[in-house]
């Protein structure tokens, strides 16, 4: 088992960055990939940011190219989101998740999933 608490996410004005944490705790971090998900009000999750289980390989959204950076710290079993020049269409729930084989971007499949964090970016 491993639980997932996002925090980090609030609101915001556009333009503005915002870094999200995933804290996770049970099983070793380093065992699973990472991703981030969103889902803003009346839409479907999407997928935002993977990262590889060493940490060296990420992949992103063609929305969150550029602008957003993932990371992670297997040591302190902790996971980052950083947003930079938020735009009022990041606005959503933002979602941490783990898997031991990979990260889908559809997010089916995957084996947990935290409750999330609210990001709101006015214009």
């Amino acid at each position: 088992q491993v639980q997932l608490v996002e925090s980090g996410g609030g609101s915001v004005q556009s333009g503005a960055s915002l870094r999200l944490s995933c804290a996770a705790s049970g099983r070793t971090l380093s065992d699973y990939y990472i991703g981030w998900f969103r889902q803003a009000p009346g839409k479907e999750r999407e997928f935002v940011a993977g990262i590889s289980r060493g940490g060296d390989v990420t992949g992103y959204a063609d929305s969150a190219t550029g602008r957003f950076t993932i990371s992670r710290d297997n040591a302190k079993k902790m996971a980052y989101l950083q947003m930079n020049n938020l735009k009022p269409e990041d606005t959503a729930v933002y979602y941490c998740a783990v898997d031991r084989t990979r990260i889908s971007r559809t997010g089916n499949g995957i084996d947990y999933w935290g409750k999330g964090t609210l990001v709101t970016v006015s214009s």
